[in-house]
C-alpha cells in the first residue's frame, strides 16, 4: 500500500467511460465474489492454528476423526456455487464487452486508426483526411472506432482510463470500440514490451467538446506537415520519446497499405473487409484482449 501511495491515481479503478466503467464492474464484482472463499479460510486457518496448537491442552483431540459430511459440504458446494454464478456472469460481460463490438449510441462514432511504430504511435483521421503522432483528440459523449495495426513487431494498445487493451500486430487489423463519458485527458500507453523505447512509447487522448474537437481538427489542418511516402519513411524510423507531430494530409489509404506489407506473414484466411472483417486465420482471436488486460 505505501509503494502504491506513488501512483498517480489508478485509472483502472477509477474510469471515465462507459466501457472501463463496466469492466471495473466485473474486476470488483469478481473479486468480491472469490473473496466469499479466501477471507474465511484465511481465518480458519489462523483460528485452528491458534485453538489446535501444542500448549493447549483443552482443545478436544480426534486422532482416529476422518469425515464430516457438514465440512464437505461447506468446503466443496460453496466454491461450487460461487464458481456457476462467477462463469456465467463473467460469460455474459466478456460478451457483451468484446472489444470488437460497436457501441450503440445516437451520436455518430469517429474513427481512428492507430498504427504502432519503434516507438511511437501513428494516428489517422480517416474521415478528417489527417494524422497525428503521439495524441489524438475526440469529443466525449461519442463512440470512438479504433482501427489498430502495426508497422513493427507487436505491441497492445491501451487507454486504461476508457477501457481494456487490444493487440496492435504486423499484417492484422483488430477492433477496439471506446467512449469518453465527460471530458478528461487519459494517459495512453502500450502494453506489450517492445524493445529498448517501450517505456516512452505513451500518447495523449483527449477527450473534449464537440466545439473544442472541431477547433483541433482545423488546428490540424493548419499544419505545414504532410504525411506523405517520403515523410512516412522518415517517420518509421525507430525513434524515443517522439513529440506530438500534426500532418494536415496522409497519404490514402496508408492504414491499408501498411497492412498489405505484411500480407506474406499471415498464410490463413485473406483480410476481408466489411462487418464481418477478420485478421487472418488466428489473428481475430489472439487481437482481442478481455477486459482492463486480462487476456481472453
Amino acid at each position: 500500500m505505501l509503494l502504491l501511495t506513488g501512483c498517480e491515481g489508478v485509472p483502472l479503478l477509477d474510469p471515465k467511460g462507459q466501457v472501463g466503467i463496466e469492466q471495473r464492474n466485473l474486476i470488483v464484482i469478481a473479486t468480491l465474489l472469490m473473496l466469499i472463499v479466501v477471507i474465511p479460510v484465511i481465518v480458519l486457518t489462523l483460528l485452528f492454528a491458534w485453538k489446535y496448537r501444542a500448549s493447549n491442552t483443552a482443545a478436544k483431540y480426534t486422532p482416529d476423526w476422518a469425515h464430516s459430511t457438514k465440512i464437505e459440504i461447506a468446503v466443496w458446494g460453496v466454491p461450487m456455487l460461487l464458481l456457476v454464478f462467477l462463469g456465467y456472469y463473467t460469460y455474459v460481460s466478456t460478451h457483451s464487452l468484446d472489444p470488437y463490438r460497436p457501441l450503440e449510441s445516437d451520436v455518430k462514432p469517429v474513427t481512428i486508426q492507430a498504427i504502432s511504430m519503434d516507438w511511437k504511435w501513428l494516428f489517422i483521421y480517416p474521415d478528417q483526411g489527417i494524422a497525428t503522432v503521439n495524441k489524438i483528440v475526440f469529443p466525449a459523449n461519442t463512440p470512438i472506432n479504433f482501427q489498430v495495426t502495426s508497422d513493427t513487431v507487436m505491441n497492445s494498445f491501451f487507454i486504461p482510463g476508457l477501457g481494456g487493451q487490444i493487440y496492435a500486430m504486423a499484417g492484422m487489423h483488430t477492433k477496439l470500440h471506446l467512449i469518453a463519458n465527460e471530458n478528461h485527458e487519459f494517459n495512453g500507453i502500450s502494453a506489450n514490451y517492445s524493445g529498448a523505447g517501450f517505456t516512452g512509447m505513451k500518447f495523449k487522448a483527449i477527450a473534449t467538446t464537440q466545439a473544442e474537437y472541431e477547433a483541433w481538427i482545423n488546428e490540424v489542418k493548419n499544419s505545414p506537415k504532410k504525411l506523405d511516402s517520403a515523410e512516412y519513411s522518415v517517420l518509421a524510423k525507430p525513434s524515443e520519446r517522439n513529440p506530438v507531430e500534426l500532418y494536415s494530409s496522409v497519404t490514402p489509404n496508408l492504414f491499408q497499405i501498411i497492412i498489405d506489407k505484411y500480407e506474406g506473414m499471415n498464410p490463413g484466411k485473406k483480410l476481408v473487409h466489411g462487418e464481418k472483417e477478420v485478421a487472418g486465420t488466428e489473428g481475430a482471436d489472439q487481437g482481442k484482449h478481455s477486459p482492463a488486460g486480462a487476456e481472453e
